[in-house]
């Protein structure tokens, strides 16, 4: 995706600034941000980068990320210190660390790098730090939403205020299935978030291709997805951007199965009083294990 070169020009200054705080010795009390150097390097040249987050560490997605020609730029907090871009070491230590490393959202942000501790980044955190580096899109396989029967948890995920008030083009599979769409959508509609459909005008609903939700706005090429967001940016609108791209057709598992266990997996949850950030791992564990996989295949060929 290209931008303008005014657009680069403004990028290369507001990367200089931020150099002066990144790459030289940060203040008295202020926080250190690191910056990886060849992320720093691609986003003074106005090459493309893509944020990546840490909750789920994959070599696979950084190679893919290259491949189609961008500086792939996986966040996380590595010993209170918020990185964007990891090096191989430190991808193998996140991965090693496994649930050690503390599921890091907005609001667990100060806690980890006050404790000076370990964190993989959840959606929410990633697009903070992403729009701190003026990284403009990050890729992830789905995102938070409203769970079902959130009317008496009010659980609602915190990806969906960060959309509303961080400028981060998010690109995904959708709303995993295990959630609310419908109410999900309109949430985001209060929120002023743009969603849109990737050559379809249906929103995919993360496991499948359809979710019997209509969206607004269609993208048909990767230009016009580039259109979409330079207009943001521009307009300076202030939020995020959702673009919901629908896996492959071969590798959509069948709707009504995965429903079914959607189901019996949020009544389990319920019996074993499974709630808040604990219900959305153990659902997508539980739908995985009632069919036989097929979930899980279905997430990886996003």
């Amino acid at each position: 995706m290209a931008f303008s070169a005014v657009w680069r020009l403004a990028n290369l200054g507001r990367h200089l600034d931020l150099s002066e705080s990144v790459n030289k010795a940060a203040p008295v009390g202020s926080i250190k941000l690191k910056v990886a150097s060849e992320v720093s390097e691609a986003l003074s040249l106005g090459r493309a980068v893509v944020a990546l987050e840490s909750t789920i560490i994959s070599h696979e997605v950084e190679r893919i990320v290259r491949e189609n020609g961008a500086v792939p730029a996986t966040i996380a907090i590595l010993d209170g210190t918020p990185c964007v871009g990891l090096s191989v070491e430190e991808l193998e230590r996140l991965a090693i660390l496994g649930t050690r490393a503390q599921k890091t959202a907005r609001r667990d942000i100060a806690h980890v790098v006050a404790c000076g501790g370990n964190g993989a980044t959840t959606v929410s955190a990633t697009m903070l730090f992403a729009s701190m580096v003026h990284i403009p899109v990050f890729v992830t396989g789905g995102i938070g939403g409203v769970h079902r029967h959130s009317e008496q948890t009010m659980d609602i995920s915190s990806d969906l205020t960060e959309l509303g008030r961080t400028p981060v083009t998010v690109v995904c599979a959708g709303v995993k299935s295990i959630l609310d769409i419908p109410r999900t959508l309109e949430y985001l509609e209060t929120l002023g978030v743009c969603v849109a459909a990737y050559k379809t005008n249906e929103f995919p609903a993360f496991f499948t291709e359809s979710s019997g939700c209509k969206v607004s706005c269609r993208v048909d090429t990767p230009e016009d997805c580039a259109s979409l967001i330079e207009a943001s940016i521009k307009l300076k609108l202030g939020t995020g951007i959702l673009i919901a791209v629908p896996i492959p057709q071969e590798h959509s598992t069948s709707g009504h199965i995965i429903e079914s266990a959607i189901q019996k997996a949020i009544k389990e949850a319920r019996e074993k009083n499974i709630t808040g950030n604990a219900e959305t791992p153990f659902l997508l564990a539980r739908v995985n294990d009632l069919t036989g996989g097929a979930s899980l295949a279905a997430s990886i060929h996003f």
